[in-house]
């Protein structure tokens, strides 16, 4: 019911940028451009071990950052829509190969769905396999993980500390193991930081017989990408 009302109110509220705050805009179009700047490879450092190549949307700073924290946090969820159009061009980016590719979303604490409303990566993981499908991509998103026993909120946290606090954290669930074994898996996430918790989905999806394609994510820090951004 609370997104029903989310929904309601984004339609008929006045809204400003989610990105800048421009007035009477709900995502203007210098914010759209910095959403869809184009897709790079990226990788932490020090990258953990078991970390899969990864993709990045889009450079995390400024209006991405906010649109990602309005989305996520602060119930925008009509702004899924082009998070997914940048996650679809990091997931373009891994260059797979024209076979049946599943997207499988690094799974949120249960508490913190709750508390938001919604999941956050597994709505804008949808909205990247329907742009990808109106290309003619055969890609559906598949829930596969889940964890298996708490973890601490991240953000304080070292890059020691992270990969200490994530491992053996997630667990594939009942009856995707099949699934996983038919199709190459690309785990999705909406932001990557030191990588721990992707290196440890992949672990989770290798584990359960699955094989990893690879990770792509909405956007990263602009330390992390292999290209420079000016």
């Amino acid at each position: 019911m609370r997104e029903v009302w989310r929904e309601l109110a984004d339609l008929v509220l006045p809204v400003d940028c989610a990105g800048c705050g421009r007035p009477r805009t709900a995502l203007c179009a210098a914010c759209r451009l910095a959403l869809g700047r184009g897709a790079g490879r990226v990788r932490p450092e020090p990258a953990p071990a078991g970390l899969p190549r990864v993709w990045a949307g889009a450079v995390y700073a400024d209006a991405v950052r906010a649109v990602l924290l309005a989305h996520k946090e602060r119930g925008a969820l009509w702004l899924a829509e082009p998070l997914g159009a940048t996650l679809a061009g990091a997931v373009r980016g891994l260059r797979t190969g024209g076979g049946p590719l599943l997207l499988v979303p690094v799974p949120s604490a249960r508490g913190a769905v709750a508390g938001r409303g919604h999941d956050p990566v597994r709505r804008v993981a949808l909205a990247a396999a329907g742009e990808l499908r109106r290309a003619g991509a055969a890609v559906r998103v598949l829930p596969a993980l889940r964890q298996r026993r708490v973890v601490a909120d991240q953000a304080a946290l070292s890059v020691r500390q992270r990969l200490a606090n994530v491992a053996g954290a997630l667990v594939v669930r009942g009856g995707a193991g099949r699934p996983l074994a038919a199709a190459p898996a690309v785990l999705v996430d909406d932001l990557v930081t030191t990588g721990a918790t992707l290196a440890e989905a992949a672990r989770a999806v290798v584990a359960a017989g699955g094989r990893v394609a690879g990770a792509a994510v909405v956007a990263a820090p602009r330390s992390a990408f292999e290209i420079n951004w000016n």
